[in-house]
C-alpha cells in the first residue's frame, strides 16, 4: 500500500514537536534595545540572537510580527544587543513580559547607538540597521556592527524551557580543542 502523501507545504509535525525539537538547542540570551520615535526606550529578550558575517561585521535577531515594539524596532535606524550574564536571570524575564516601563530601575548607559548598553552584560554590540526581512510570523533584522564591547563573566542560555550557564567539558582547551590533540601538525 503507498504512503499517505500531505499535502505540499503542510509539515509532517505539530507546531509542539517543531517547539520540542527547537528547545534542545541551547541558544544565549540577549535584550535587544533601542530609541523609540516618540523617544521612549524599547526592549525585549530574544534568544534568537546569531552572527552573520565577519566582513562586513553583521548580526541578526528576529522579532515576532505582532510584537507591539516592532514598529519602533523598524522605525530605528540603530539599535544595541545587550548579551546577558548568567547573573541575569530577572532581567530576561523582565523583558519576555509586558512592563509599564522595562528599564525602571535597571542601571544602563547610552552608547554610539544612543540605545541602552545595560551594566552586567558580558557582551554588547551596537548596530545601524542592515536589512530587514519577514520570515513567517517573524522579521529577520540583520545589523551592522559599529561598536562592541566585552566584560569578564559567564553568559546566560536557554535551553529547555530553563535559564542556565554554560560549563566547559573536562578536557576542553578556551579554544575548543581537547588537551590530547597535537597542535602545529597538518
Amino acid at each position: 500500500m503507498p504512503a499517505k502523501s500531505r499535502p505540499a507545504g503542510t509539515p509532517a509535525f505539530t507546531e509542539r514537536q517543531f517547539r520540542d525539537a527547537l528547545a534542545q538547542f541551547a541558544t544565549g540570551v540577549t535584550i535587544v534595545c533601542a530609541r523609540a520615535p516618540d523617544a521612549r526606550y524599547v526592549g525585549f529578550t530574544a534568544n534568537s540572537f546569531s552572527s552573520a558575517s565577519l566582513v562586513p561585521p553583521l548580526i541578526l535577531w528576529t522579532l515576532s510580527r505582532r510584537s507591539a515594539s516592532l514598529p519602533a524596532f523598524e522605525a530605528a535606524r540603530h539599535y544595541a544587543v545587550n548579551v546577558l550574564a548568567a547573573s541575569q536571570v530577572d532581567l530576561a524575564k523582565r523583558f519576555s513580559r509586558p512592563h509599564e516601563d522595562r528599564f525602571a530601575n535597571v542601571p544602563f548607559r547610552l552608547g554610539w547607538s544612543d540605545a541602552p548598553l545595560i551594566e552586567g552584560c558580558v557582551a554588547w554590540f551596537e548596530c545601524r540597521q542592515h536589512a530587514r526581512h519577514v520570515a513567517g510570523d517573524h522579521v529577520v533584522f540583520i545589523g551592522e556592527v559599529v561598536t562592541v564591547g566585552r566584560a569578564p563573566g559567564e553568559g546566560l542560555v536557554f535551553q529547555h524551557g530553563q535559564f542556565g550557564a554554560t560549563t566547559p567539558l573536562r578536557g576542553q582547551s578556551k579554544d575548543g580543542h581537547s588537551g590530547s590533540e597535537q597542535k602545529g601538525r597538518s
